[in-house]
């Protein structure tokens, strides 16, 4: 860990406990910092709390007491799903408090180069490749990030020798200040968490930050397919690396029906790559040029490519049963995600889809349902979701009680050459906890047939 001594005589609050609090404040507290941790959930029964305590960390729990900022915190580290609304960020900011997410941590003590990613789709795939090629490759990679591993924890060990693979939301670099990764990854920019950003363009912004503080020494990975998206990078100090579907790039990566190019030239075909659909070639792209950047070799990179098959519950395929392909992409809680995954496949198709009612349209699917010859709707939005494929022409819509009981009763109306999707368009959050335990109980649902 590097500066280890900058925190120390610090006072921090930290904002909200899970994970990335839980982990901020052991840091600190580490670091010789004089720690408050402030909850909002109930004392009684939170054992993230108990063990601060125990660590002699202040906690407070149940709320957000008046004057909690009269102690003059040098700065803050908040959960980044709580809002810039909260009365404690608000007013913190309105008295020139710094507000950080645990990333900004991570990027002040890291000694590893950091491989920043972001974007509206195609995070956690992108991260994970790359993790898996530079891990073939010898480059001692380190997972960390949104994909579910605190970065500032992976950042107290990291060493030189090490590289951080950092998914990173809008949420999370909203909190940055001096965050500036070696390498950055834009995937593309879609409107998407208006509820907590306001507006497309300040979303666009928090995205931004990925590559606000880079300079002529790091690189910027970019979708230059997407016009608004080269907008913003073009505002960038680093080394621009775009990558493309629709053009040959003498400076960057792109893709043909035959081959992927590096720099205009010919470098891996693509009969080599195992992962389906035309958004998960960009995925593929973005993290090719990225190990390709950091010495990753070819042989490392073709391995991944002709093994990988989907991160779990992101277009992963789960089994062949008599001719039937199932794939599990119960991470697609929008639109935009079902319709990728429709537009991965050529072949008849059967859609499971429906979750929670958050009163959207689905209409912005209707071009990409022509493959679909059955439906199967669950959830809240069962009967909005069957009404719309009845509109779109589909022969058969069926309603199931959840995925389990949607997969029994599709599967005996199912062909040889069938593929069963699983990608509901919706948030789980009316039956399930969360989207992985939704992917779980499909695959579940699969293996028992």
């Amino acid at each position: 860990m590097k500066n280890a001594k900058q925190f120390n005589g610090m006072k921090v609050l930290v904002l909200g406990l899970a994970k990335s609090g839980f982990a901020a404040s052991k840091l600190l507290h580490a670091a010789g910092a004089s720690v408050t941790v402030n909850d909002a959930s109930p004392d009684h029964g939170n054992e993230a709390a108990a063990v601060l305590r125990s660590e002699g960390i202040r906690v407070i729990c149940g709320g957000h007491p008046a004057g909690i900022l009269e102690d003059g915190f040098d700065f803050i580290v908040k959960n980044p799903g709580i809002p810039y609304s909260n009365p404690v960020v608000a007013e913190a900011l309105g008295k020139g408090i710094p507000v950080w997410t645990e990333i900004e941590l991570t990027s002040r003590i890291s000694e590893a180069p950091i491989v920043g990613i972001t974007g509206s789709n195609g995070k956690t795939t992108t991260t994970t490749l790359l993790y898996h090629m530079l891990n073939i490759g010898g480059k001692q990679p380190l997972i960390a990030g949104n994909i579910g591993t605190v970065s500032c924890t992976v950042a107290e060990t990291a060493t030189k020798e090490n590289v951080i693979v950092l998914e990173a939301s809008s949420f999370q670099l909203m909190g940055t200040e001096t965050f500036r990764p070696d390498i950055a990854i834009w995937t593309n920019l879609y409107d998407s968490h208006l509820d907590y950003h306001g507006t497309s363009e300040a979303y666009a912004e928090a995205k931004y930050e990925i590559t606000k503080n880079q300079t002529q020494d790091d690189y910027l990975i970019y979708n230059d397919d997407q016009p608004e998206l080269r907008k913003h990078a073009l505002r960038s100090s680093a080394v621009k690396i775009p990558f493309s579907l629709t053009g040959m790039k003498e400076n960057g990566i792109s893709a043909d029906n035959k081959q992927i190019y590096w720099n205009g030239e010919p470098y891996v075909k693509r009969t080599v790559i195992k992962l389906p659909g035309q958004h998960n070639l960009e995925n593929i792209l973005a993290a090719t040029a990225a190990a390709i950047l950091l010495g990753c070799d070819k042989t490392a990179i073709e391995n991944v490519l002709s093994s990988f098959t989907g991160v779990r519950h992101r277009m992963q395929f789960v089994k062949e049963l008599n001719g039937r392909r199932f794939y599990n992409d119960s991470k697609a809680t929008n639109t935009l995600a079902t319709k990728s995954a429709l537009a991965a496949f050529d072949g008849p198709t059967i859609l499971i889809a429906g979750g929670l009612d958050r009163g959207h349209s689905f209409e912005e699917l209707r071009p990409y349902m022509g493959n679909v010859h059955k439906v199967v709707a669950v959830g809240e939005t069962a009967n909005r979701f069957s009404e719309f494929a009845k509109s779109c022409g589909v022969s058969t819509v069926l309603t199931a009680a959840d995925v389990k009981d949607a997969v029994q009763k599709v599967y005996p109306l199912t062909a040889e050459g069938d593929i069963i999707l699983l990608s509901p368009s919706c948030a789980s959050w009316d039956q399930y906890p969360d989207f992985e335990i939704r992917g779980d109980r499909f695959i579940e649902a699969v293996m028992e047939l």
